[in-house]
């Protein structure tokens, strides 16, 4: 499978599928310090959060990351993935000692939970794929329903405008090329879809959430992977800190390319 071939697919649950043949899911959070850092600062809002005995519920849970950290603290996890792909992954990673439960399945339908039935939700892979606004509002209601009064969403974007400046310093000809509106500068919704944060926020708002935080959850650790990656366990523990610190500043969040929104319904 290759880009080509992927573009031609038109059934949307069938390119999501085979977009993991491409991108290796297993990888992505833990291959290098770069790409920690979205791991990282997704694991810190949800741990403000989160308490004792908590159940939590990871929609689109690619190859199991989030749900494998936090059955290792003790949490009782119910995860829902699509791709053929990370359910592989994901299933050979899980131990007799996690309480977890992998269902294969499409995050716009989650029947198979019970509304009001947990503590934290998170949604972090399907809103990359769903092109239209219809699905995208059903996949936030499901994540309202099954979540408890009291308990908390987490959603994850990509963030359009980020995505020219680490695609231009890959490519100088990037610019040039027609992946992109050369007016709005939107950039085209394959083989993800990416959004501003206006349209994000927009999106929570009109699905009923109250939003707590937002974040630019990785920063500038796309765009300088090759200078965090080379530095020492004493230098990478200062640039986290630095990139906690400034990570909610408003002026922070069009210039990273994943974006965390923290809320409740």
């Amino acid at each position: 499978m290759d880009f080509n071939e992927l573009y031609l697919i038109k059934d949307e649950l069938e390119q999501i599928n085979k977009t993991y043949e491409i991108f290796n899911e297993d990888i992505r959070l833990n291959r290098s310090k770069a790409a920690r850092v979205e791991f990282l600062t997704t694991v810190r809002y949800i741990e403000k959060y989160l308490k004792p005995g908590d159940k939590i519920l990871d929609i689109g849970a690619g190859a199991g990351e989030y749900s494998l950290y936090f059955a290792n603290k003790g949490h009782c996890i119910s995860a829902v993935e699509l791709s053929d792909n990370n359910i592989a992954a994901f299933s050979k990673k899980i131990q007799p000692q996690h309480d977890i439960d992998l269902y294969q399945g499409n995050a716009v339908d989650l029947s198979l939970y019970e509304s009001n039935s947990f503590d934290v939700v998170l949604l972090f892979g399907p809103l990359y794929h769903l092109h239209n606004e219809s699905d995208r509002q059903k996949c936030i209601s499901e994540a309202k329903r099954v979540c408890k009064p009291s308990g908390k969403l987490f959603f994850a974007f990509i963030s359009n405008d980020m995505v020219i400046a680490t695609e231009l310093s890959w490519n100088p000809k990037y610019l040039e090329e027609n992946t992109y509106d050369h007016e709005t500068f939107k950039v085209e919704d394959f083989p993800f879809v990416f959004f501003t944060v206006d349209v994000c926020r927009k999106m929570l708002l009109d699905g009923g959430i109250k939003i707590f935080h937002e974040v630019a959850s990785d920063g500038l650790s796309e765009l300088m992977a090759e200078q965090i990656n080379s530095l020492s366990d004493e230098g990478y523990s200062q640039y986290l800190k630095y990139h906690f610190y400034c990570c909610e500043k408003p002026e922070m969040l069009g210039r990273s390319n994943h974006l965390l929104f923290v809320g409740e319904k």
